[in-house]
């Protein structure tokens, strides 16, 4: 397994990333409007002819424990041993996330298959329905939803041509291939816990039969007057209905009118939740433990593919470095890091044959030979 790694800046161009004409797969993420342009793809083409190009817009792109703004950071690797097979899907108003997301997983079902990545539009896909379906792989999936910095406003997915909003591609690694996953979180519950009266999807309109936005500010106190901004640092945590795991869901927006909550991640009717916080050493300390769970057990060369909430960086502001450098520190000396800054991750949880949509979590795979 060979990886080389370059650099896109307005400035300078790309850099770097000339000895790996020959790879298999390239990952690629940037915060710029050069990242969907044609001349990217292009670029990348040229550059790596027989290459699986993948890759997503980003809120900060990850180069070992740096965190890159307004540039591209792209990964070339090439396989000994390995294969790398890719499909995507686009998404249309009204289109079953679920079902499209199954259909186009088994087809990458073989033998040999041993892990899916997954890039997704971040504003147009929901993450929870994705997930669901993603169980038809049959094998560990990670990933996460691409993001557009704080603007929200559109995000972008390539998938073998000129990245395009509204799409989804999933990469197979086939054959002698080892990879190792784990995520993060490092947010505690306070207070008492409630259940979900009445949602639908990812929007929350009563909590213990209360308006849940009136509910929300209750515990926010004076920090509710910047919502939902503010929301970044408290997000819900729910519970499984059988109450064996939980997933943190991030506030998105708020409607004064209807007295309701938008989440990143379906919050269904019914659930059990509590509201959480942290503090800036409890996440880094998660970071941590995950990236020790994650280790590869050899000093191969490999490559680590960080996912990451935008929440995270926002809470963590400049101190978000020290949880890549957490990271960095127990992957190992052979052991390369990109990645991206996300609106959404996708990990499994306990049953790791079901991917799950994760928010204000950190995400990390392992790939070796």
């Amino acid at each position: 397994m060979k990886i080389s790694q370059l650099q896109w800046t307005a400035e300078k161009s790309w850099m770097g990333g000339d000895d790996l004409p020959d790879a298999d797969l390239v990952l690629a993420f940037g915060d710029h409007d050069y990242f969907h342009s044609a001349e990217c793809f292009a670029e990348l083409r040229k550059r790596f002819p027989k290459a699986c190009i993948a890759g997503c817009s980003s809120s900060g792109n990850v180069q070992a424990s740096k965190i890159t703004d307004k540039d591209i950071i792209a990964t070339a690797v090439r396989f000994e041993h390995g294969r790398v097979r890719m499909v995507s899907f686009d998404v249309t108003p009204g289109a079953d996330i679920e079902e499209l997301s199954r259909a186009t997983g088994t087809q990458l079902k073989a033998a040999d298959l041993r892990h899916v990545l997954v890039l997704s539009d971040g504003l147009s896909v929901n993450g929870t329905k994705l997930a669901l379906g993603l169980k038809s792989c049959g094998v560990t999936v990670t990933g996460g939803l691409a993001g557009d910095a704080e603007r929200f406003g559109t995000t972008w997915v390539m998938a073998n041509e000129q990245a395009k909003s509204k799409r989804v591609v999933l990469v197979g690694l086939y054959g002698e291939v080892t990879v190792n996953n784990s995520y993060c979180s490092g947010w505690t519950e306070f207070g008492a816990e409630r259940i979900v009266t009445k949602s639908v999807g990812n929007v929350v309109s009563e909590i213990d039969g209360q308006p849940a936005l009136a509910l929300y500010k209750k515990y926010l106190g004076d920090l509710a007057s910047s919502l939902p901004g503010s929301g970044m640092r408290f997000p819900l945590n729910i519970l499984s209905q059988d109450g064996d795991f939980s997933l943190t869901r991030t506030l998105l927006a708020v409607n004064e009118a209807a007295q309701s909550l938008t989440f990143a991640g379906d919050v269904p009717q019914g659930s059990r939740c509590k509201l959480m916080r942290t503090n800036l050493d409890h996440l880094i300390e998660s970071a941590d433990i995950a990236a020790q769970m994650a280790r590869p057990k050899t000093s191969a060369e490999g490559l680590c593919v960080v996912v990451s909430c935008v929440g995270r960086r926002i809470v963590l502001g400049q101190l978000t470095e020290e949880e890549l450098e957490a990271v960095e520190r127990h992957a190992g000396a052979g052991m390369k890091l990109t990645g991206f800054y996300s609106y959404g991750e996708l990990a499994p949880v306990r049953d790791v044959l079901q991917c799950h949509l994760h928010n204000q979590t950190m995400s990390l795979t392992t790939i070796q030979e």
